[in-house]
């Protein structure tokens, strides 16, 4: 009995030498390893939602803040590295009718952005030129009770980019 348990141990630490090969993506960082400092620059926008660029800037600097050891400086000059960033189009839709009257009860919003991470030598480190974030918020029927949701929408977006821009920066995917 006793050897037949060695035999299986022997077979197990065997096998757990073999790989096939295969990893798990996403593992490397590719970042500088002196890279400490990360200044966000103010975005673009090729929309008329004037307040869009600045809650996606806010956000990428809050998700750097609490998910990464660097540190977010305001001047570009004293970085290690900068973010710049652009809205490039923003699409707001009804995707759901009221049968009856035929009026929109909710809508979808799609962002298209542009983002990219230089170092302080204008390599590029990180580029997306082309993201999309969409979203769904509910439109009130009676007029008197309209409560305009697409702010708190595009708060939602702009904290899923971040939380995608910044994960992917850190997976180096």
């Amino acid at each position: 009995m006793r050897s037949g348990l060695i035999a299986v141990a022997v077979c197990l630490a065997g096998f757990s030498q073999v790989s096939c090969g295969y990893h798990a993506g996403g593992q490397g960082n590719l970042l500088p390893k002196d890279l400490r400092t990360i200044a966000i620059l103010p975005w673009n926008n090729a929309t008329t939602q004037y307040k869009l660029s600045g809650m996606m800037a806010e956000a990428i600097s809050r998700e750097i803040i609490t998910r990464t050891r660097y540190n977010v400086v305001a001047d570009p000059g004293k970085a290690d590295a900068s973010i710049s960033g652009g809205i490039a189009n923003m699409f707001t839709a009804a995707s759901v009718y009221d049968p009856v009257s035929g009026r929109g009860t909710g809508a979808q919003i799609l962002v298209q952005v542009q983002i990219r991470l230089v170092g302080k030598d204008g390599k590029v480190l990180f580029s997306r030129p082309n993201l999309e974030f969409r979203d769904r918020y509910q439109i009130a029927v009676d007029s008197g009770q309209y409560l305009d949701e697409s702010q708190a929408t595009l708060e939602r977006i702009s904290k899923d980019m971040a939380r995608t821009v910044v994960s992917a920066i850190l997976e180096s995917f």
